[in-house]
């Protein structure tokens, strides 16, 4: 074994490490996907160095030219890698020694592997935040197109799954869109503690070099340096809260998935997922699944599952690193692909939605969806509003027995209950008469929905 082959950090040791044990520990195999970020922040590790005469200017050009070099062997899929070296990091650095000579085992200097990892994570979450929030909003913007198109498509409102009050479907969207906009807050205000940089801190307590941590920043993008290095490079806490993010936005995508996966049932027939995101069966030739809305659902479950692990991870580790960390990167990678593919899906999906108009009418039409107008219209009559939900009550009770919708019952029928109601109840009886009646912030007449989507358009 030569010297640029052997082990970099084995110095210490006097015997090799046990061959199970080296791939056991080595987690190169899923951090090399930090390649990239490992590399870049070296470039601004070996640059500061040369600032504050640490290195020549030499040996940062050469440093950076061998840096480059191996991105580029990297990107090209040339470059060999060692679960002996470990790591992303050890990997790189052992490949730059082995190009440039001595003057790659300078670039280490000032800093460890604690420091190093850390910041690796941090660059690496903050870019993959921007592929997230950029599908995240497209997601948003599909939402809206959906909901101008479907503005006054009338549907009926549930709760408990039971008909409550018509509501228009573009008003339903919009309400995905809210939690959606929740969401993109919590990213935005996560994106902020990721921003910190950690390089600096070194194994734990700093370093004894005359480093320009201000600097580093600077140079990788950084909005501020992480002021302790004990917490530097001991805490995921960036990495938990991003997880949480990404558990609350799920959440919501399977909210979202389990109304279409009923929607989309024979019972309902409310809409159409398009033939892209579904799949048959392999028995029964009828049937169309909507498999991309119950897999997200179930998705849910696996980045619920990543959070849990990193908070378990993380909730009983002394100050200041230790090996339990290795185990951050992969639910969060996980979670990264995740949420990703989620994003990217469910805005496809949508795009493409059929909306049944008349079956929603119809099953707007069932379960007396605007008894509590006429509750309102009574009152707005002089009726206290504890006698108005009698009267509806027993008036409904009367429809039942009838098997007749309130808007069916003559104004006869009606008296009987209440000779407050007269011609012009059967105005607010129907659906149309129902959500127009909601003309106001955050309601559901279709003058509002158009309100709000341009509200919304221009928050985009």
């Amino acid at each position: 074994m030569t010297a640029s082959d052997k082990k970099l950090s084995s110095a210490r040791l006097t015997q090799p490490t046990n061959k199970f044990v080296e791939e056991f520990t080595a987690s190169v195999t899923f951090d090399k996907r930090m390649y990239r970020q490992d590399i870049q922040g070296s470039i601004a590790h070996a640059t500061m160095l040369c600032k504050v005469d640490v290195l020549t200017v030499s040996e940062r050009d050469q440093i950076i030219n061998g840096l480059q070099q191996i991105e580029t062997e990297i990107d090209n899929d040339q470059f060999e890698w060692s679960i002996a070296q470990e790591d992303v990091h050890m990997n790189i650095e052992s490949r730059l020694i082995k190009l440039i000579g001595e003057v790659g085992k300078k670039l280490h200097t000032g800093r460890s592997r604690n420091d190093q990892v850390a910041t690796d994570v941090r660059l690496y979450l903050r870019d993959m935040i921007v592929p997230i929030r950029s599908e995240l909003q497209r997601l948003r913007s599909t939402l809206l197109d959906v909901a101008e198109r479907e503005f006054n498509t009338i549907m009926p409102g549930f709760t408990h799954l039971q008909t409550a009050q018509p509501v228009t479907f573009g008003h339903h969207m919009l309400a995905w869109f809210e939690m959606l906009s929740r969401d993109l807050e919590r990213l935005d205000d996560c994106s902020k503690r990721v921003n910190s940089l950690p390089l600096g801190a070194a194994a734990l307590a700093g370093t004894t070099f005359p480093i320009d941590r201000e600097y580093t920043a600077e140079l990788l993008g950084f909005e501020r340096i992480c002021r302790n290095s004990l917490d530097a490079v001991s805490d995921r806490d960036f990495a938990i809260e991003f997880n949480s993010f990404a558990s609350l936005l799920m959440m919501h995508l399977s909210r979202f998935s389990e109304e279409l996966i009923i929607w989309s049932s024979a019972q309902f027939d409310f809409v159409d997922l398009g033939d892209a995101f579904c799949t048959g069966s392999s028995i029964m030739p009828q049937k169309k699944n909507p498999d991309v809305p119950e897999l997200i659902r179930g998705k849910t479950s696996r980045v619920y599952g990543n959070l849990f692990n990193l908070l378990t991870l993380m909730k009983n580790q002394p100050l200041a690193y230790n090996k339990d960390n290795q185990e951050d990167k992969e639910p969060l990678f996980d979670t990264i692909d995740t949420l990703l593919g989620s994003l990217r899906v469910y805005a496809d999906m949508l795009a493409v939605i059929t909306v049944k108009k008349d079956n929603m009418r119809l099953a707007a039409l069932k379960g007396y969806a605007t008894a509590t107008d006429l509750a309102d219209y009574l009152v707005r009559k002089g009726v206290a509003f504890r006698d108005a939900h009698e009267v509806v009550g027993l008036s409904v009770a009367y429809a039942i027995k009838q098997q007749k919708d309130l808007s069916a019952l003559s104004l006869d029928e009606l008296q009987q209950f209440s000779d407050q109601i007269s011609e012009d109840v059967f105005a607010v009886l129907t659906l149309e008469g129902s959500v127009a009646a909601r003309n106001h912030l955050g309601g559901t007449a279709p003058e509002q929905v158009k309100k709000a989507i341009q509200i919304a358009r221009s928050e985009l």
